[in-house]
């Protein structure tokens, strides 16, 4: 990439582009530089900045091809801005701000087209707020709070439109708790609590219709993996992986299988990376990434191929990217 950074987002873009945006580039500098990567060149360009420096937000890609950037952190303020970047012009414009000020978030695009923005932080407390932003009115509205505030958790649209969230740190400890959000009634329900607290983790959606949780931290790094069926709302332990790991990614391949990469344990910071075959449910070594990250992202490209970017190591935040 052409800038460094870490806790940035990445975005695949209609036209096949990753559109990578804010981060932090080292422990004081927030930024609001953004670039494109072309898949056909494996080129990247500079695209347009940012309203706002900020990290830890999140970036949504709307129906109409337009990426949402909501919340984070600018390094001074929790933020409730957002803003809309235009792929044709590469031109970012404000959108109307959220309710809340919030970073660590996540957010979830619905069946509707409709953005679902969940829980975070807003620098002195976790919230338990969540809240709806509609395209085509540039607006935002409160739905209904969770149950429990979180930081640091998953979010996954299941096949039957609901919304899961799972685990994260709680006001009392790191939660196992999973709820469900229903978008027809705007409310959320309690769902099955998993097998194993944990944050820093990850949540995949199966080709089954399955999610299959993988790592995290609790009281010690995780290699424990489960499963979520929306069918029973039951969790099931399933293979373990290799590697404990937080803070890596996880990424589903065309053929199905889960690749998680990267990510922090007790070993520091990792390279390593790893298969998860839903059929046989199992976890098979996979080559390793050329350079140690975590705080990074993964994007699975049109062509199937998955584009890691950045991340940081020992303070260094990286601008390598590599191609799985």
């Amino acid at each position: 990439m052409i800038y460094r950074r870490a806790l940035h987002t990445s975005s695949l873009l209609t036209n096949g582009k990753v559109l990578v945006s804010g981060g932090v580039n080292s422990t004081d500098y927030y930024n609001n530089s953004t670039e494109l990567y072309d898949p056909l060149t494996e080129a990247w360009t500079v695209s347009g900045r940012m309203n706002c420096v900020r990290a830890m937000h999140t970036a949504s890609v709307l129906m109409n091809g337009k990426v949402l950037v909501a919340g984070g952190d600018d390094s001074r303020n929790t933020l409730n801005t957002a803003e809309l970047y235009e792929p044709t012009t590469g031109i970012w414009t404000m959108t109307r701000t959220m309710n809340f000020r919030r970073f660590g978030h996540m957010v979830s695009i619905l069946p509707n087209g409709k953005v679902l923005v969940i829980a975070g932080s807003n620098g002195t407390r976790f919230l338990n707020s969540a809240e709806l932003y509609d395209p085509s009115t540039e607006t935002w509205t409160t739905t209904g709070k969770i149950g429990v505030a979180r930081f640091d958790f998953t979010a996954s649209v299941l096949t039957n439109g609901k919304v899961l969230i799972a685990g994260g740190v709680t006001d009392e400890n790191v939660g196992q708790g999973t709820e469900l959000y229903d978008p027809s009634t705007g409310n959320w329900t309690a769902a099955g609590n998993m097998n194993t607290q944990r944050f820093g983790h990850t949540a995949s959606i199966l080709t089954n219709g399955q999610v299959l949780v993988a790592g995290g931290f609790s009281d010690k790094f995780i290699n424990i993996a489960e499963l979520y069926d929306p069918s029973t709302g039951i969790w099931t332990i399933t293979g373990s992986m290799h590697n404990a790991r937080s803070f890596h990614t996880a990424s589903v391949l065309n053929d199905g299988k889960v690749l998680v990469a990267g990510g922090y344990n007790s070993s520091g910071f990792s390279n390593s990376s790893e298969l998860y075959d839903p059929l046989t449910r199992t976890w098979l070594i996979t080559d390793g990434l050329h350079h140690s990250r975590f705080q990074h992202t993964a994007t699975v490209l049109k062509n199937g191929k998955i584009l890691i970017t950045g991340g940081s190591i020992n303070n260094d935040f990286l601008n390598s990217t590599e191609i799985y």
